[in-house]
C-alpha cells in the first residue's frame, strides 16, 4: 500500500507548476505547502488511484488518507478528502473519532478544512445526526479549525433544509468568535440555511446584528432578497 502513496506523490510532482503554486498561495494567509497542481488534475489523480484501492478494507484506505494528511501538502489533503468521502456509504459511528483527529492534527488551512467537512464530515452527520452534539463541542474548542469545522460540516445539510435548530445553536456558540475564518464559516452555514429557511435566518441575523461581526453578517445575508438584506444591514 505504501507504493500507492509513492505513486500519488510522483504523479503530483510531475504535474507541479511554479506559476500555479505562486498563484495558489495568494488564497491563504498562512504559508501553505503545495506542489502547484491545478484542482482538476488533483481530482483526476485522486480518481485514478482510488480505482486501484477501492476494494481494500475501509481501515486500510483511512490509513492511506492519514499518511497523505501527514505530509502537510494541500494537494495530498485534497486526495485524502476525496478518498474518505468515496467511502461515505461505509461510514460507522466510530469514524467520527478519526475525522476529529484529522481536523485537530492535520488541518491547517481553510481549503483542507472545508473539503473535509463539506463532504466527509457533512455526509457522516447526515447519516448519524445523533452526532450533532459533537459539532457543538467542537464549536467551543480553542482550535480555530474545530470551530470552523463545527459550522462548515453543516453546509450541505443546511442547503437541504436540515438541522435548522442545531445550526442556530452552533451560530450562538460562535457568534462573537474573534477569528475571521470562524466568522466566515458560521456566516456561510447561515447563508446555506437561507435556501429553505430565509425568514428564520433573517430573524436570527436581525436579532443578533448588534453584536454579530460584520464579516459573519455579510456572509449570512448574501443570498437574501434585496429588501431583507437592506434591513439586516441597517445600523
Amino acid at each position: 500500500m505504501t507504493k500507492i502513496i509513492e505513486d500519488v506523490r510522483k504523479s503530483l510532482k510531475e504535474l507541479s507548476d511554479e506559476t500555479t503554486k505562486q498563484g495558489g498561495q495568494r488564497f491563504f494567509k498562512e504559508h501553505i505547502k503545495m506542489y502547484g497542481v491545478k484542482a482538476p488534475e488533483v481530482k483526476k489523480i485522486s480518481k485514478d488511484y482510488f480505482k486501484t484501492i477501492k476494494e481494500k478494507p475501509k481501515k486500510e484506505i483511512f490509513e492511506l488518507c492519514e499518511e497523505l494528511w501527514q505530509s502537510g501538502y494541500v494537494e495530498e489533503s485534497m486526495i485524502a478528502c476525496h478518498w474518505s468521502y468515496a467511502l461515505r456509504k461505509k461510514f460507522e459511528p466510530s469514524d467520527i473519532e478519526i475525522f476529529e483527529k484529522w481536523v485537530k492534527l492535520y488541518v491547517n488551512n481553510w481549503a483542507a478544512c472545508d473539503t473535509l467537512c463539506n463532504h466527509t464530515i457533512g455526509s457522516f452527520i447526515d447519516r448519524y445526526p445523533d452526532y450533532l452534539g459533537r459539532l457543538k463541542t467542537w464549536a467551543k474548542s480553542d482550535n480555530r479549525w474545530l470551530c470552523r469545522a463545527a459550522a462548515v460540516s453543516l453546509i450541505v445539510p443546511a442547503r437541504d433544509g436540515k438541522f435548522l435548530n442545531d445550526i442556530f445553536e452552533i451560530a450562538d456558540i460562535l457568534l462573537l468568535h474573534p477569528d475571521d475564518l470562524v466568522q466566515k464559516g458560521y456566516g456561510w452555514m447561515l447563508k446555506a440555511a437561507c435556501k429553505n429557511h430565509e425568514k428564520a435566518v433573517y430573524e436570527y441575523v436581525f436579532d443578533n446584528k448588534a453584536v454579530m461581526p460584520r464579516t459573519a453578517l455579510r456572509y449570512a445575508i448574501e443570498k437574501m432578497t434585496a429588501d431583507l438584506k437592506a434591513s439586516a444591514m441597517k445600523k
